[in-house]
């Protein structure tokens, strides 16, 4: 069954070329993984600063192994200590 991971971020003004460094080698991380299919980035409208990634996985399996994995918790850490806070995540399955 696959999984879409809805991925929210607030980020703060002037913090915006710095995290898209960060994400970019995050992107190229995730691809390589077992079990990732697609991902789209939705900035929002009405809030700038404000973002949502739709990751889809093959499984949730796949997605835990990604999202525990030692790189990936590395990276998120540097993201989340750059935001101010916790990225959010919600799991959905189609």
């Amino acid at each position: 069954m696959t999984v879409k991971i809805f991925i929210k971020r607030k980020v703060p003004e002037g913090k915006e070329s710095e995290l898209d460094g960060l994400l970019r080698e995050l992107r190229t991380l995730t691809l390589q993984r077992p079990g990732y299919i697609s991902g789209e980035t939705l900035k929002r409208f009405d809030k700038p600063g404000e973002a949502v990634v739709i990751s889809t996985w093959q499984s949730v399996d796949d997605w835990r192994e990604w999202v525990l994995s030692k790189e990936r918790t590395e990276l998120q850490d540097k993201i989340d200590l750059l935001l101010g806070e916790k990225t959010e995540y919600e799991i959905y399955s189609s």
